[in-house]
């Protein structure tokens, strides 16, 4: 049975993963293990150790912290208002790829109107 904690890691690595636009063989390549293993951590079937955390943090320029970012929040309020699967669903990822990729002073505006509809809705 997998632990919720390897869980949100894998699914934390494959958020990463995506968004820089890495494949898992890429991940795996720079990490020095074969990609099958990079999906098994993804999918919470096998533990991370600390220090195959650590070279994975390096790897997608992140803090190791960022792995565990959100965790108390999929059992907390915020879990009610945002599906704790969001970045795991394809279309939402989609959506960030695309929102980082508008210019700055464009993506300010889009943000500003986002919140405005939402505050609406």
């Amino acid at each position: 049975m997998t632990h919720p904690v390897d869980v949100h890691v894998g699914k934390r690595i494959r958020q990463r993963r995506w968004l820089t636009g890495m494949t898992q063989q890429q991940l795996a390549g720079q990490v020095g293990i074969k990609f099958q293993q990079i999906q098994k951590y993804e999918t919470g079937a096998n533990r991370v150790s600390a220090s195959r955390l650590w070279d994975i943090a390096d790897a997608l320029d992140v803090p190791v912290s960022f792995f565990f970012e959100g965790l108390e929040a999929e059992e907390g309020e915020l879990a009610a208002k945002v599906p704790a699967d969001l970045m795991g669903d394809k279309e939402a990822l989609d959506l960030i790829r695309s929102y980082y990729a508008i210019p700055e002073n464009q993506r300010r505006r889009l943000f500003e109107l986002a919140r405005v509809l939402s505050d609406v809705a």
